[in-house]
């Protein structure tokens, strides 16, 4: 669940993520998201709550929460595919934030 404004989501967002800001979510949660399936929010990176706010208020509704630490800002870094107004997009991967010569952190 991408809960930024329509202005961030337009300008890049996961590909199959659900927009909802999250001043919305009272008001759409119960028409776009299903009980059943846990929601993982985002927002724009370690530097936004929004994400944690939006989590927060999806639990405060029952909704099984997970956050989504990094933001839409490390999907991007970290070389994964996006979604923008104009179409779909892909950087490489930054080696400060992923790994360059390992299939992953190790962690």
């Amino acid at each position: 669940l991408d809960s930024r404004s329509t202005e961030s989501w337009d300008q890049g967002h996961i590909p199959g993520a659900v927009h909802l800001p999250t001043a919305l979510i009272a008001e759409q949660a119960e028409r776009l998201l299903d009980r059943e399936v846990p929601v993982v929010t985002y927002c724009w990176g370690p530097g936004c709550n929004g994400a944690a706010r939006a989590a927060l208020a999806l639990a405060e509704r029952g909704y099984r929460v997970k956050e989504m630490l990094g933001g839409f800002e490390y999907w991007v870094r970290e070389g994964f595919a996006y979604e923008t107004w104009e179409g779909g997009g892909q950087r490489a991967a930054d080696p400060l934030t992923a790994p360059v010569d390992a299939p992953n952190c190790g962690c």
